[in-house]
């Protein structure tokens, strides 16, 4: 069972974190810290006990704008660490998830938390820490991916997707309506949607062939036109597509 940590400076969030996270029975124990330097207190007790002591944490559940040291800084110090505990942040804000991947974040929770999206972190941090998970998973929709939106997951039709861009381990959704961020690396989709008729042009970029409007050559250079954005395509990607979008004219 899991040892946990949450931080938060505002209090009724604090609040509400520690309930739901008590609530999950993948959660041994699980204490409060109002700061980063209350946390870090904390944290270097666990360190010095080790993985095993008895001050051991297992995870952190980090916001990330706090006065004074933010999550981001407190993730970054820990990153200096043998065996620190994991990071899962929890933030009212979008704009940092591949900062927080880039600090091998397990998870990227938006608020207001969902107690359903709050399990779903918990179970990524169990599985990195080796305990089984005590609650089952449903099989994922194959038309459909789900996406956070203002603390708010909706589910995005495949079929609608024209494009997917790489970003370290996660990757853009791009539709005809706009973009989502989502903890999934461009390669799983790759393989993932390969059926659906999406295929790599780019180490970049993913396209749905269904929706690409033109090809284009310009000395020597091949680019693809996909919901209105010109996209380039690699020099080693160039004959695999030609020939896709010939055999499906």
């Amino acid at each position: 069972m899991l040892r946990a940590l949450a931080v938060d400076d505002e209090r009724p969030s604090l609040e509400e974190l520690l309930y739901l996270l008590s609530a999950d029975p993948r959660i041994g124990s699980v204490e409060g810290a109002g700061d980063a330097t209350e946390a870090l207190r904390r944290i270097n007790r666990a360190l010095a006990s080790g993985p095993g002591g008895p001050d051991a944490l297992d995870v952190v559940f980090l916001d990330i704008q706090m006065p004074g040291l933010d999550g981001l800084d407190l993730a970054r110090l820990l990153t200096g660490f043998a065996h620190p505990p994991l990071v899962v942040f929890v933030t009212a804000h979008e704009d940092f998830a591949v900062q927080a991947f880039d600090l091998k974040a397990v998870d990227y929770v938006l608020k207001p938390v969902r107690k359903e999206r709050l399990a779903e972190a918990v179970r990524r941090a169990a599985e990195q820490r080796g305990t089984t998970p005590r609650i089952p998973v449903s099989e994922p929709d194959p038309d459909h991916i789900p996406v956070e939106l203002g603390g708010v997951t909706r589910f995005v039709a495949v079929d609608d997707i024209t494009h997917v861009e790489a970003q370290g381990d996660y990757a853009r959704l791009h539709t005809g309506r706009g973009s989502h961020l989502v903890r999934i690396p461009l390669s799983t989709l790759e393989e993932r949607w390969r059926a659906r008729g999406f295929v790599r042009i780019h180490r970049r970029h993913l396209v749905a062939l269904r929706h690409i409007g033109e090809l284009r050559l310009d000395a020597g250079t091949v680019s693809v036109l996909v919901g209105g954005e010109e996209l380039q395509v690699s020099r080693r990607h160039a004959r695999e597509l030609r020939d896709l979008l010939m055999r499906r004219s």
